[in-house]
């Protein structure tokens, strides 16, 4: 082959490489226009996104007998990156369908049209998951944790409001702070961020263990893991999902029995939807003919050990043995021949006595 010839291959064996790189070069900055378009387009409806997302703090401090909820913070710049981040958290939540599909234009060419349509109901699935476990940490597990924590700060104040309104007193929408001549008053001053990294806490962490069901399920499709597999690990599964709960969660009891309820319980569906994965690839396979019982019933140890060379049927390896044989056979012959023909020196001698 002249350096010619073999510069040419070199280019055009390099040519898709460059045309993948491009159109990932493209899809990458799609992506992200799309994510920058998505923060300005939340960042104008922050404060509303930031209400929302502080709702359950207010819901709870109102039960607590606070008619007047309020937040501070204490830097001049606090207030602005809050919003800031709820602009880039929502903003990515707003773009990531155009970045969705621009993952998936990039790497369906290259899937069969099982593995897509295999694929794509994950891909569909999947933000849906997470936007399910984000409306359950917003509506059930938020408000159950600020009422726990809330509940160990203004005990005295809690208490003087109900036994005020009660008594009819005073209004209800008028909180009371009862006088005390004994060590210091403790009131609760949230500040903004630190109220608003608990409440994103939540929403990420309940949003990603929603996505368990996606991902074993998917494994399943691919044959990574199967339905006794993970019943056989499940109590090592518990022990994981309790150190993830610990871990992921703020540090108190009812939080992290919520989340490890949750997410066992979607481990169990996952076992469910693995199962029903085998069961359906197992009928395809028997309606194409493909599928083969094994015989469980047998006991290994009574199943006399099999020949390799049965195992291994190779036509030409076959053909080739045989001509070997029949070489050593003929060599045989010929040498039984010569055996012959040096075995009889009597012969020779009786011939020279005549």
């Amino acid at each position: 082959m002249s350096p010619s010839d073999a510069q040419d291959d070199i280019e055009d064996s390099s040519a898709p490489l460059i045309e993948h790189l491009a159109e990932l070069r493209t899809r990458l900055i799609r992506s992200v226009l799309a994510f920058i378009v998505g923060i300005v387009l939340a960042f104008t409806v922050a404060e509303p996104i930031l209400q929302f997302l502080l709702f359950p703090i207010e819901e709870t401090l109102r039960s607590m007998g606070d008619p007047d909820p309020t937040l501070q913070y204490t830097s001049p710049q606090e207030y602005l990156f809050t919003l800031f981040r709820i602009s880039m958290v929502f903003g990515f939540a707003l773009a990531f369908p155009v970045i969705g599909a621009q993952m998936w234009r990039f790497v369906a060419p290259g899937l069969y049209r099982s593995e897509k349509s295999a694929f794509l109901p994950f891909l569909i699935a999947s933000p849906v998951m997470f936007l399910l476990g984000a409306s359950f940490a917003q509506f059930v597990v938020t408000p159950l944790a600020m009422r726990f924590f809330l509940g160990f700060a203004d005990v005295s104040s809690i208490f003087a409001n109900l036994l005020a309104v009660a008594a009819g007193e005073v209004p209800s929408d008028t909180a009371i702070v009862p006088s005390s001549r004994e060590g210091l008053k403790i009131t609760f001053f949230g500040k903004v961020n630190e109220s608003l990294d608990i409440t994103l806490k939540f929403i990420i962490a309940f949003g990603l263990c929603f996505q368990l069901p996606v991902l074993l399920t998917l494994m399943g499709k691919a044959g990574l893991v199967s339905a006794e597999g993970l019943g056989n690990v499940r109590k090592y599964a518990m022990v994981g999902i309790l150190l993830l709960a610990a871990l992921v969660t703020p540090p108190d009891v009812v939080t992290q029995l919520i989340l490890f309820t949750v997410v066992y319980g979607l481990y169990e569906v996952s076992i469910f939807l693995v199962r029903h994965v085998e069961k359906k690839r197992e009928a395809d396979l028997r309606a194409q003919g493909l599928w083969f019982e094994e015989d469980e019933d047998e006991d290994p140890g009574d199943t006399p050990p099999s020949d390799p060379e049965e195992e291994f049927d190779d036509p030409l390896m076959r053909e080739l043995d045989d001509e070997i044989a029949e070489q050593e056979s003929e060599d045989e012959g010929d040498d039984d021949d010569d055996d012959d023909d040096d075995d009889d020196p009597d012969d020779g001698m009786v011939d020279k006595t005549r």
